[in-house]
């Protein structure tokens, strides 16, 4: 799955991974490959990916890597779109 992560400021990633797992309005949730289209709100909460994720060293300072080795980036609050295994954050 494709994954990009936008903020009003820049793109903080973009590239391929096999989960993620978003703090949504009404819970937390995950998505892999081949997940059914959708369109979330999101709350303030951790965004949790996983997979080989190569940061660049600009924004890398916004994420951090937990001990199961998924990369997390908190957030305020945002949108996601997933459509045909591209799925776009934008966060705040």
């Amino acid at each position: 799955m494709y994954l990009e992560i936008v903020s009003p400021e820049a793109t903080l990633f973009s590239g391929e991974v096999e989960s993620v797992t978003v703090p949504g309005v009404n819970g937390e949730f995950q998505m892999l490959q081949n997940h059914a289209p959708i369109v979330s709100l999101l709350q303030e909460g951790i965004v949790k990916i996983q997979g080989n994720i190569e940061l660049d060293e600009v924004h890398a300072a916004k994420f951090t890597k937990d001990a199961s080795g998924k990369v997390n980036l908190p957030i305020k609050s945002g949108t996601i779109e997933l459509n045909d295994n591209k799925l776009i954050v934008l966060a705040d």
